[in-house]
């Protein structure tokens, strides 16, 4: 088979590619940032998004099997907002579509809500209807949080627990997450490229936290102590916002709250994931936190390899 998977340089498409790989797959990648470091050499070719001219787009495609997609942006911003991530996803769609491509397989988030006033959930939404209405085959995946060696999430909480005296959850703390193991998304979007059948499928780990429980979990296994209180939500996303300003980064933002306090990142069904995060920590526990991972550093320069966080 040969398959396209954006950001092959990144996080969960770099995973995504090295699965296909070991399996004996051809791949390419369609990237913003060909720039970097090609951690594959010359076993992945990159070419451009070319979202300004979707005939490039459509020729890089070309004679490509199935187009694995992880594009998208994680809030909005001067340089970028989920309404462009929106348009560019669905040029990219179309030009695969045109270009032969038989078969997409498309991460979206739990949730998903075209009619949704947060632009994150009603961006993934609309982009479901879109694919499902392309005419080409499809496999939807819907994670929750995703955890990894280059994670924002998990680290930068256990960046916080190391550093700071106390940890503030928004409100009562008890809506629940399930996070997946990146890796284990990559083996079920390499595992689901080759099917004909049109599938959406909810791409949760094995364990269920609260946000207070996966904090208070961090923290047990790091061997720290903090006292985990509970803080009105504006006030978190300011304390969130102060130490983005210190960091030069987006810390937390006001959708991403309310997402979280909504439950959106939390699913009544079947595990898909394999992996258990609190594994997971226990054989990262000496290295998780010990560096900030900031996402528009990563955003901002497009020539540098991303670092491991654990």
């Amino acid at each position: 088979m040969r398959a396209a998977v954006t950001g092959a340089f990144g996080y969960s498409g770099r995973y995504i590619a090295k699965r296909l790989l070991d399996a004996g797959h051809t791949v390419i990648t369609l990237t913003n940032s060909w720039q970097r470091p090609n951690p594959f050499g010359r076993r992945v070719a990159a070419f451009p998004f070319h979202f300004h001219a979707p005939w490039k787009l459509r020729e890089s495609l070309r004679g490509v099997d199935t187009l694995i997609n992880t594009y998208w942006v994680r809030f909005d911003h001067k340089l970028f907002t989920h309404e462009q991530a929106v348009g560019n996803t669905r040029i990219l769609f179309a030009a695969a579509r045109d270009a032969g491509v038989r078969r997409i397989v498309h991460v979206s988030i739990a949730n998903p809500d075209p009619n949704s006033d947060l632009p994150y959930f009603r961006g993934k939404g609309e982009l479901e209807l879109s694919l499902r209405t392309l005419g080409v085959s499809y496999c939807i995946l819907r994670p929750t949080v995703l955890f990894g060696k280059e994670d924002v999430l998990i680290n930068n909480i256990a960046w916080s627990l190391r550093r700071f005296p106390v940890f503030g959850v928004f409100g009562t703390g008890d809506y629940r997450l399930q996070p997946i193991y990146v890796d284990d998304l990559a083996r079920a979007a390499v595992e689901h490229a080759a099917d004909e059948r049109d599938e959406i499928i909810e791409a949760i780990g094995p364990e269920t936290f609260t946000y207070r429980e996966l904090v208070a979990t961090v923290c047990r296994i790091l061997g720290v102590r903090r006292p985990i209180v509970s803080v009105p939500p504006l006030v978190g996303y300011w304390v969130g916002r102060i130490v983005g300003f210190f960091l030069k980064d987006v810390v937390i933002t006001r959708e991403e709250i309310r997402g979280l306090m909504e439950g959106r990142l939390y699913v009544d069904a079947p595990p898909l994931g394999v992996t258990k995060l609190t594994d997971w920590i226990e054989h990262h526990k000496d290295t998780l936190g010990r560096r900030y991972t900031s996402e528009m550093a990563r955003r901002r320069d497009r020539k540098a390899a991303y670092q491991p966080a654990a």
